[in-house]
């Protein structure tokens, strides 16, 4: 190989890297944080918590506090308890992990939306 063609390559090398160095990094979807209330106006499919017996039979009632991510799809993940009593929290938990909602659409893309979630039990 002549020092010239080397030397080709090895520009043809260099800038091909500069060019790759200069590419987009893949970016995860954004998350925001937005309000009980906004969330609910995206819901398209609610499950009702069943009040828990051992929780009625002891008079235990109040609200449950919930922390949750909606996907891009709409879904519910990352759900976690806020606040509230373990009893109620866990029926709380399995009504909301079916929960769906309309994606939120931020500047034309859908983000994740990061909200928190009321549930009361009272008798």
């Amino acid at each position: 190989m002549t020092i010239k063609r080397f030397l080709t390559v090895l520009a043809f090398l260099a800038l091909a890297v500069l060019a790759s160095a200069q590419t987009d990094p893949v970016t995860k979807p954004m998350r925001i944080r937005v309000s009980s209330g906004v969330a609910d106006g995206l819901k398209t499919h609610d499950v009702t918590p069943k009040y828990p017996r051992e929780a009625r039979k002891k008079g235990i009632q109040g609200d449950v506090l919930l922390q949750a991510t909606i996907d891009t799809k709409g879904n519910v993940v990352n759900l976690r308890v806020a606040q509230g009593d373990p009893i109620l929290a866990d029926a709380a938990v399995k009504a909301v992990k079916q929960w769906r909602y309309r994606p939120y659409v931020l500047n034309g893309d859908p983000v994740e939306v990061e909200t928190t979630v009321r549930i009361q039990f009272h008798l």
